[in-house]
């Protein structure tokens, strides 16, 4: 799989994020479509890929494909509609991070799991924007990397801002080239969403935040790579301190 390949954004992020099944067919497929449905790969309103375009791109056949797709209609993370012009849509709006606390079925990381989750991150994600800071990337790429993080600061609401929080750290990734990273990354950047959407949302933490992304942006474009890989780490720091404050 080519990462690198020059594709509109939404592309490049499925592309990364979808990859060929290796074991457990069904329930690896259900997992990778549900993951890049809450991370924003795919969202609200957006018609998944033709089905044969999907069942080749995860390595499955289309029996299998159909019956992963059957389990998010169940979960109420896409619908299907028949006849001409039909397809899967994506049904999922991601809940305002803080908005019900203790709402969310699946409860937040804590202790040994949350430091868990933020060390894994903390190693993964520094690393993909040295590596990206290191590699020559075509106009197109720079100039998604700009459009990721200004997406961010642009964002109009918390639900927003998590998505294209999200995506940007996943398009840091993509263009690191590196499919393993890619999936840390991805599984990270899963982790983190479960753990924000139990805090509130604070605008000062936000504006911190989306001036981190301008700095590793800026440093990956003049591929200065200790330079992004210590703006990602600062960046990774600041909001592990916020969860463990928030959460404990």
């Amino acid at each position: 799989m080519n990462v690198n390949a020059h594709q509109p954004d939404e592309g490049r992020l499925s592309e990364a994020v979808l990859r060929p099944a290796t074991a457990n067919a069904f329930e690896t497929t259900v997992e990778q479509l549900a993951t890049a449905i809450r991370l924003g790969v795919f969202v609200d309103g957006e018609q998944l890929p033709p089905e044969r375009d999907l069942a080749e791109r995860l390595g499955v056949s289309r029996n299998t494909l159909r019956d992963a797709i059957a389990a998010l209609r169940e979960s109420g993370l896409v619908e299907t509609k028949r006849g001409r012009g039909g397809g899967t849509v994506v049904t999922h709006v991601p809940p305002q991070p803080g908005s019900s606390p203790g709402s969310s079925r699946v409860p937040p990381r804590r202790g040994a799991a949350m430091a868990d989750a933020l060390d894994f991150r903390r190693v993964v994600e520094p690393g993909a924007a040295w590596l990206a800071a290191r590699q020559s990337l075509a106009g197109d790429q720079r100039s998604w990397l700009v459009e990721a993080a200004a997406a961010v600061r642009a964002a109009p609401d918390a639900g927003t801002h998590r998505i294209a929080d999200s995506r940007f750290h996943l398009a840091v990734a993509t263009v690191s080239g590196s499919p393993m990273l890619i999936e840390s990354v991805t599984r990270a950047q899963a982790a983190l969403g479960e753990m924000l959407g139990a805090i509130p949302v604070l605008k000062r933490n936000i504006e911190h935040s989306c001036d981190q992304h301008d700095a590793v942006v800026d440093a990956i474009l003049r591929g200065d790579a200790e330079t992004a890989r210590a703006a990602m780490e600062e960046h990774c720091d600041a909001t592990s301190a916020l969860l463990r404050g928030l959460i404990g």
